[in-house]
């Protein structure tokens, strides 16, 4: 194979040597030709495969390892770009089970959950911070080189890969979609045909955790063989719950694969795989929730600091619409008071009295969580060698399905709030208005002391009310969420490559991909909202609800169909100097329908909302939504060129530019009449590189160093405003370096180190409305509760510092409310000192739109949502300034023929911030992760035993976090590593 084909492969990735400590699957001993792509491995051909190994070098040299990022097999230090590859053995090595402990050890990358139950991972500051169905990932998860979409694969255990290759910049000329941040490509162990080999481990740890995973490899002829794999994981929760004493947060799932390879011809060669994951538990999507308490109630949660109190129950969108002043406002005179759940201006509220416990993994919730999840993935791929060409097509058909449920509060109510309320109701459905007695029945069977009823999430949207009657009851009043939706996926791709003995190259290939997501959904039902449907809808006189009595977002249906063109050109000048230029066409079609739902219109009790068809269901209406239907296409044109140079044959040099793109989308469904825009734009990103690879010391000492800036045009990232995710444009820049170092001075001696530094910054003036402070920053203003839709607005003086004018005209309009509607709105109130909201502002219940009325006649301003402050220079969201990880290990060798190794990680995640506000509030505290393990092989390898610890010093680290709406109480969800875990396991091979 002549140099040019060995590095033509696609140069997209660098190098990494976290992998190389351990006997890579895939390694070959130094000046060795790789295998083709396709083939596989030497390592493959017998048992070693199948299980940890001691390490393999020799003399102290380090290994090679071969990867296929560039769609050919090729050793990871001739690849010239950022590229980390874990083997098998590495995984095991370094403890990584699952996508949270891969970003561990990785440079400028992170990983986190999210709020709507999908991840995070954030490469060189760029992540999913996009929010909605049409978004795409700005990070790339492939399966053996093909592109998974919605995939859950972040939540299963790794078991039976071959290696895992984390490309690191933006993809496009050599992968199936466009990505700006990378690729993490999972390379699958294949079937082959040399014998029959089978492994196994079984797993015991703290929380009662057993895990059991194991494969077999059959060759069924000489040309034909299969391998099945799987995995089970059951382990007990991590979250303890003081409301009954109970733990939640276990895991309950399995996954198998099943591979076959034919090889027909020593040219040819088929792969099919069929792939299957299972999850149904009670683990929690959000680990814990965290509050400064506004005792005003206009915020929920000041913005200062995230600590262990409770969210002020009048700030939340339930309380206010069940309210003395709500109820007041919407002329139902005397009975306002009787029927009232809350009163805005008393000091007590839903969660009075309750405690949120300090402890990140302990929570005091009457709902516990339900998790369920599926994944199907079939995939074929048909392969065949020319001589000098090679022709490679793919198909893969992926099904998956999500669904979780828990506490929208993370904390249980106190039912002594709605006594005096609840009361009132039995009281006027028993005294004069029958109507009511319905309500009353399905909402308190047993009367006001419990217990108390609410909706479940269901598509009708009738909920309790319906004929069906689909309501839990428990002993306190719930509010929870629930996030769902499913989707299916055929992919399709044809490669074809050159592997002239010229100095002339080429790859070229095209891909199609067709998505559609069904029932895509978010809930959030409440037993205040269910009591405002039932009382709103039937205080006319008839028994009635307003449907649906939950808040429902949802997306029936949503369609992608992309198809791309993507291809490079290699030129090798000679012996050391290459040139690679690519070239990418992408076009996507999106089309989505989609709504949110809350009282929309009102229906008879006992009778079914049949998908909101009332009589009048217009989407003129105030209040009322049909669906949207939206459709958008983009398409644009990417590229990338790169030069290397080999100083020597164990020292590359390499430069590169490339342009990343990712495709705009549509906002998750607005609310009526809403003034934000339905779609967002797309992302480009110019990307400079710069780098170099190195091997000293014959062989026992690896650097690699890489340098790089980003200019970005249009990235994509949410905020929630007016009860949804709405995504929005910035430009920012970003730079960073990046270094990983292995040496290994004796054969049973290895250390890997990496580290890196990363500067990410808003590029220009961008005036975004931070919802935590609707201040803006400002101490002249009014921060308002509107008691219509428990959103917020500030009243502005136009002369800044005028903060008495501000105040005198909130108080004026309150008092002709006040005057016309019964109502006892209050005059504004000063927030406590030192929370994050300046000195001087006041906060008040009200109507923003009744205040933007002659707001400019009194020389004032009415800002919805709140002041826009200008975020230029701010960091983006989960891009930590530093990183820095270290490992060791020790082989020892007994005359027994056994081997024991010893090894010690240390990982270290700097600050960084959970939005592009970068207040306080938004902090993600640094944090640091140790683990160990030691393990005995052998006499050949056969069996091995281990015991281990991850998180050695139990630190409960927050990996991101997310500030709700201003409808909630702006309380912020977090989300956390692994507790710490200790336990051994037993394995053999043959």
């Amino acid at each position: 194979m002549n140099t040019m084909s060995q590095y033509r492969a696609g140069l997209i990735g660098g190098v990494s040597l976290l992998g190389l400590f351990a006997a890579p699957l895939s390694a070959q001993t130094a000046g060795s030709t790789p295998a083709p792509a396709g083939a596989p491995s030497a390592a493959l051909a017998g048992p070693a495969n199948t299980g940890p190994v001691p390490v393999a070098s020799t003399g102290g040299s380090l290994e090679e390892i071969v990867v296929t990022a560039q769609r050919t097999a090729q050793s990871l230090q001739d690849v010239p770009i950022a590229l980390t590859a874990f083997s098998a053995e590495a995984l095991q090595k370094q403890q990584i089970n699952n996508t949270s402990d891969l970003q561990l050890t990785l440079p400028n990358i992170t990983f986190t959950q999210t709020n709507f139950g999908s991840p995070s991972f954030t490469i060189r500051g760029i992540g999913n911070l996009c929010v909605g169905t049409t978004c795409d990932a700005a990070t790339g998860i492939a399966l053996n080189e093909m592109p998974l979409l919605g995939t859950r694969l972040f939540e299963t255990e790794f078991y039976d890969l071959e290696r895992v290759e984390v490309l690191r910049g933006p993809q496009g000329t050599l992968y199936g979609r466009n990505a700006t941040s990378g690729v993490i490509n999972f390379i699958t162990a294949k079937p082959d045909s040399s014998g029959i080999h089978a492994a196994g481990e079984g797993e015991y740890g703290n929380y009662n955790s057993i895990k059991v995973k194991g494969m077999i490899n059959m060759p069924l002829t000489d040309t034909l063989a299969v391998r099945l794999a799987g995995v089970y994981l059951n382990r007990d929760g991590f979250t303890n719950n003081t409301y009954d004493d109970t733990s939640f947060d276990n895991r309950n799932l399995y996954s198998f694969r099943g591979s076959v390879r034919w090889e027909p011809t020593d040219n040819t060669t088929v792969d099919l795989m069929g792939y299957y994951f299972h999850e149904k538990d009670n683990r929690a999507r959000i680990q814990k929730q965290l509050c400064d308490t506004d005792p005003t109630g206009v915020l929920g949660c000041l913005p200062g600091q995230l600590r262990n109190g409770i969210t002020n129950g009048n700030s939340t969108l339930g309380s206010i619409l069940t309210s003395k002043q709500f109820l007041a406002l919407n002329g139902f005179g005397p009975a306002a008071g009787l029927l009232a759940l809350n009163n805005l201006n008393g000091t007590s509220n839903m969660f009075t009295g309750e405690v949120n416990p300090a402890d990140l993994r302990t929570v005091n919730t009457g709902y516990e969580p339900q998790f369920q999840s599926e994944e199907q993935q079939y995939m074929a791929r048909v392969r065949h060698d020319f001589g000098s060409i090679t022709a490679q097509v793919s198909g893969m058909y992926q099904k998956n399905s999500t669904r979780s449920q828990q506490d929208y509060n993370s904390q249980a109510s106190n039912p002594k709030a709605y006594v005096a309320g609840l009361t009132g109701l039995q009281f006027l459905a028993n005294n004069g208005v029958p109507s009511l007695k319905p309500v009353a029945n399905l909402l308190i069977p047993n009367g006001p002391n419990g217990p108390y009823c609410s909706s479940q999430p269901e598509p009708n949207n009738s909920g309790i009310f319906g004929a069906a009657g689909n309501g839990i009851c428990a002993s306190v009043p719930l509010g929870f969420d629930r996030s769902s939706g499913g989707s299916r996926s055929f992919t399709g791709e044809g490669i074809i490559t050159s592997n002239f003995d010229s100095k002339f190259n080429f790859l070229l290939g095209g891909i199609y991909i067709d998505t559609k997501a069904n029932d895509v959904a978010y809930y959030v039902n409440t037993f205040a909202l269910d009591y405002a449907a039932g009382v709103l809808g039937s205080i006319g006189g008839t028994p009635a609800f307003l449907a649906a009595p939950f808040f429902r977002s949802n997306t029936p249906e949503y369609r992608l169909k992309s198809y791309g063109l993507f291809g490079e050109a290699y030129f090798e000048v000679n012996d050391r100097l290459k040139f690679t230029a690519g070239l990418r066409y992408n076009n996507d079609d999106k089309s989505v329908t989609a709504r949110t739902t809350l009282f929309n219109c009102p229906n008879a009790i006992g009778t079914a909302v049949a998908n909101l068809g009332c009589a009048d269901f217009d989407q003129n209406t105030p209040g009322k939504q049909d669906f949207a239907r939206q459709k958008v296409k983009f398409s644009e044109f990417t590229g990338r060129f790169v030069v290397d140079y080999k100083i020597t044959d164990e020292n590359l040099l390499y430069a590169f530019y490339s342009r990343g793109y990712k495709s705009g989308g549509i906002n998750p469904p607005l609310s009526p009449n809403s003034s934000i825009p339905t779609n967002f734009s797309p992302e480009f990103v110019d990307a400079f590189e710069v780098g170099s690879k190195n091997t000293f010391l014959d062989g026992t000492f690896r650097a690699n160093l890489t340098a790089f800036y980003y200019k970005y045009k249009g990235l994509q990232l949410s905020s929630i405003q007016e009860r949804t995710s709405v995504n929005q444009n910035i430009n920012a820049t970003i730079y960073g370096v990046e270094g990983e170092f292995i040496i290994q001075p004796t054969r049973e001696f290895t250390v890997n180190l990496n580290a890196s530094y990363l500067h990410t910054a808003v590029a220009d003036d961008t005036f975004l409305i931070n919802p935590a402070d609707p201040s803006g920053g400002r101490d002249d203003v009014v921060i308002i509760k509107d008691i219509t839709n428990a959103a917020n607005c500030a009243v502005v003086p136009n002369v800044r510092g005028n903060s008495a004018l501000a105040n005198g005209y909130v108080a004026a309009v309150n008092s002709g409310i006040n005057a016309a509607t019964g109502t006892d709105l209050r005059s504004p109130v000063a927030f406590p000192s030192g929370h994050g909201i300046p000195t001087g502002v006041t906060g008040a219940y009200s109507i923003c739109n009744s205040l933007a009325a002659s707001a400019a006649a009194a020389g004032v301003s009415v800002a919805y949502n709140g002041v826009r402050t200008n975020v230029k220079d701010n960091n983006v969201p989960q891009a930590p300034t530093y990183k820095f990880s270290a490992g060791a290990q020790y082989v020892i060798e007994l005359a027994s023929g056994l081997s024991v190794t010893p090894r010690l990680d240390l990982a270290f995640t700097g600050e960084s911030y959970g939005s592009i506000h970068n207040t306080f509030i938004n902090r993600v505290p640094s944090y640091t992760v140790v683990n160990g393990q030691i393990q005995v092989n052998g006499n050949n390898d056969r069996w091995y035993a281990r015991a281990f610890v991850q998180n050695l010093f139990a630190n409960n680290a927050i990996t991101g976090l997310y500030v709700t709406d201003q409808s909630s109480g702006l309380f912020s969800n977090i989300f956390t590593l692994e507790p710490r875990r200790y336990g051994g396991a037993i394995g053999f091979r043959f």
